[in-house]
């Protein structure tokens, strides 16, 4: 009799799962999603970094010297620039993590057995990607100079006795010392950010559904438009309280600088909370209960966490999953809130970042309003 008592509860447990088939499609789909991310995004193996190419020189010996670098697999060159000034504004806004500068005499120096010398500059605001960068500039530099010296040694029917012919100097540029919480603390403020707008303007707006109470705002004169704003501008004003309280804790504690404009990162955190409030509309016009709206939110949260390169750098991940990066909004957010902080950037330097939040902003908010307003309707 016990066990039949027992087997009729699990039986009448099972069924209750099992009637809210949404719930079991999330139950299985989220263990896979965090398999897979966690089996190809968790890594810091970087390869293809981008790179900028700045060759001042132009002769054979500086065209076998990048050969080496591409042959590495480390660096990518995917831009030639003609000044300094061209290489500070690629790394600020994120097009390139490193330059390769070659000077005019690089050729001729070597040509007459003096060593000649190479620079290499590393955006230290990404401390994995900078320490591979750093370590295979200076090892591919090292192992061309043997090739260089057994050539000239060759020539000259000698044994030994040259010094180094490539001397290559590297600069960190933006965080010298490579310091992790630089990284981490600046892709902190958006995750919090998207966290609490997201789970909290859901799961509000679902407890009003749950408890009845929408129907009875719904037959007040109260517009569509200003319920939504007035549930969700009291989770704006506590989402901006976290990021303020997340930067002082950060530039206090951590240390980590504010070289950039204050009021610049703040419109931004402002546009990039208009994205991720959409999300949260969205998600409480497609849960019924509380349960299902936390479960929608950590569904989106946990390719976010993991593409958006808060941990990990996006440039060690798989192609497909760097291609799916650009669909998350978090991603363009924390390359202007690294880049603000961190390298000092203007609206110049982030428009691309800035341009595609306020594409995400439109089309995401419009669409979570205007599917809102039909439920309300």
């Amino acid at each position: 009799m016990r066990n039949s008592r027992l087997l009729s509860i699990m039986r009448k447990e099972l069924i209750q799962i099992t009637r809210d088939r949404r719930i079991v499609i999330i139950t299985f789909i989220q263990p896979i999603i965090m398999l897979f991310l966690l089996g190809f995004a968790a890594t810091n193996d970087v390869r293809n970094v981008p790179t900028a190419l700045f060759d001042q020189d132009h002769s054979k010996a500086a065209r076998d010297l990048l050969d080496a670098y591409r042959a590495a697999d480390y660096f990518q060159f995917n831009h030639e620039v003609n000044s300094v000034e061209e290489i500070r504004q690629l790394i600020e806004s994120g097009a390139v993590k490193g330059a390769l500068i070659i000077p005019p005499d690089y050729g001729k120096r070597l040509a007459v057995g003096e060593q000649a010398q190479v620079e290499f500059v590393i955006d230290g605001s990404d401390p994995t990607i900078a320490a591979t960068a750093l370590g295979a500039a200076v090892q591919i530099g090292q192992t061309k100079s043997t090739e260089v010296m057994r050539t000239q040694l060759a020539a000259r029917g000698q044994t030994g006795g040259l010094q180094s012919p490539i001397d290559v100097r590297t600069q960190v540029w933006y965080n010298p010392d490579l310091v992790s919480a630089y990284f981490l603390i600046p892709g902190l403020v958006g995750q919090i950010l998207q966290q609490l707008a997201v789970m909290l303007t859901a799961a509000s707006i679902v407890r009003e559904r749950e408890r009845g109470t929408i129907e009875q705002l719904i037959i007040t004169p109260i517009r569509s438009w200003e319920l939504i704003v007035g549930k969700v501008t009291p989770y704006v004003g506590l989402a901006f309280f976290n990021v303020i309280e997340v930067l002082i804790i950060g530039m206090v504690v951590f240390k980590v600088p504010m070289i950039g404009d204050m009021g610049l990162l703040l419109a931004a955190s402002m546009l990039f909370l208009t994205a991720v409030l959409g999300i949260g509309l969205f998600i409480s016009t497609v849960a019924k209960t509380q349960q299902e709206a936390q479960m929608l939110g950590m569904l989106i949260q946990l390719p976010s966490m993991f593409l958006a390169g808060i941990f990990f750098p996006i440039a060690a991940m798989p192609p497909f999953l760097q291609a799916v990066s650009y669909i998350i909004p978090l991603r363009y957010f924390n390359e202007i809130v690294r880049a603000i902080m961190l390298k000092g950037a203007g609206l110049e330097s982030i428009k691309g970042s800035v341009f595609a939040l306020v594409i995400f902003a439109i089309v995401i908010m419009g669409g979570a309003m205007l599917r809102f307003r039909k439920r309300l309707d």
